[in-house]
């Protein structure tokens, strides 16, 4: 893990990145976070409350996409803090919602807490254009992971044969999936695994094989465990509309009419 030097500002690290790095006896980097059901129980670092299929709640993000006959397209992932995972302020009594919790304490950080800045956040409802025209809307939840899982649905599709075969947007979906936490979790206690990588049990085990005798520390989760995407599409052309839900947790719907 190292850090950048954007504008040749002067790389540096949080000094508890530095710890976890070592990790330090004593220190554990499970705690309530932001896990969905892809981060229970085979990672350490906490993600996000997950919503289970037997009904019982203890909070997620959501995310949903929207497309007209027009092209009018959105993408929203509404989201915030949670209770379980926020820490208090005392002299306040109320936790720092809205993604505050994600600033650093430290100073002198990009991410430290400081008036007029604008927190970090895993939060990435995205529109895809061609020729200026949006053509695809789609995200995910899934806390640091969202970023990673919209990258490999987005190769699939938008890159065609080149990249994991050319897949329309329920393939893109349903194909197996896989995230790291190489770097510190965006949540409290912003655990990290170097080197770690986490696959679907689907992946083939020539794969598998292959990442380990790369160097990478697999963990094999569930078979279908890895992603909360959904996408709607548009084509231009002709007029067509398109969508399609992740089939992991028994959250996600696609609905025409």
């Amino acid at each position: 893990l190292r850090p950048g030097s954007p504008g040749g500002r002067e790389p540096r690290l949080s000094a508890h990145a530095r710890v976890v790095a070592t990790d330090e006896p004593g220190f554990s980097p499970m705690g309530a976070g932001e896990p969905t059901v892809a981060k229970r129980p085979t990672s350490p670092v906490p993600g996000e409350p997950e919503t289970a299929a037997d009904g019982a709640t203890r909070g997620d993000t959501c995310h949903l996409d929207v497309v007209d006959r027009w092209g009018n397209m959105v993408a929203a992932t509404p989201s915030g803090g949670w209770l379980q995972s926020n820490p208090v302020v005392p002299e306040l009594g109320f936790p720092l919602g809205t993604r505050l919790q994600m600033t650093w304490l430290e100073e002198g950080l990009p991410n430290s807490l400081t008036p007029g800045r604008r927190p970090r956040t895993t939060l990435t409802p995205s529109l895809a254009l061609r020729d200026g025209v949006p053509v695809l809307a789609f995200g995910s939840p899934g806390g640091d992971q969202q970023d990673q899982w919209q990258l490999h649905f987005f190769l699939a599709v938008a890159a065609r044969a080149r990249v994991r075969g050319g897949l329309d947007l329920q393939g893109a979906i349903d194909a197996p999936n896989w995230h790291n936490d190489a770097f510190p979790g965006s949540f409290y206690p912003r655990g990290m695994r170097p080197g770690s990588v986490t696959v679907e049990s689907r992946m083939p085990r020539a794969v598998i094989e292959d990442l380990r005798g790369r160097g990478h520390e697999v963990t094999v989760a569930d078979a279908w465990s890895e992603g909360r995407l959904c996408a709607v599409a548009r084509d231009p052309e002709t007029g067509i509309l398109s969508a399609a839900a992740n089939p992991r947790g028994m959250q996600g719907y696609a609905v025409g009419r």
